[in-house]
């Protein structure tokens, strides 16, 4: 058990997690003049953690293991994927949660619209859906980016 706290790639990528995270929080202020605490915890926006972990972990195994080897392979693919996931299909997963809330929205208006009339609907509101999933290009380039100075920062201290 004890070893779990020598795994340089796994501190490495929740590091990465941890920081980029972090990091949503104060440049969120300097676009907003709002400090929004909930972006810890939260998908989408800049940096990408999901960017930043997948490439320090990559990293770390590389400086681990050797750039050549089988692990640095399988950690760099799996790193692209979720790379090209973040920017690609959860953004625009995304961009459809903006339409259908507006479709959420006019169908709340129609119920309020609704509750003068003599029949009343058995439908409850309907909830809108969370906009914020995916990533613009430049966000997994700058959360990839922070993953590998995460790595080559964290290294010597292991």
């Amino acid at each position: 058990m004890a070893d779990i706290f020598e795994n340089f790639p796994l501190w490495a990528a929740l590091l990465a997690i941890g920081i980029a995270q972090f990091i949503k929080i104060p440049l969120n202020y300097f676009a907003t003049k709002t400090w929004q605490w909930s972006l810890m915890l939260s998908t989408g926006g800049m940096p990408s953690s999901h960017s930043s972990a997948v490439t320090a972990l990559s990293t770390a195994v590389g400086l681990r293991e050797g750039f050549s080897s089988n692990m640095f392979a399988i950690s760099a693919i799996l790193g692209v994927i979720v790379m090209f996931d973040a920017a690609g299909v959860r953004r625009h997963a995304g961009m459809q949660a903006v339409v259908l809330n507006k479709l959420v929205d006019e169908f709340n208006h129609l119920l309020e619209g609704m509750k003068s009339l003599k029949v009343r609907p058995n439908q409850e509101k309907a909830k809108k859906l969370k906009e914020l999933l995916g990533h613009q290009p430049i966000e997994v380039l700058i959360g990839g980016w922070l993953g590998i100075m995460i790595a080559l920062l964290v290294h010597p201290f292991f």
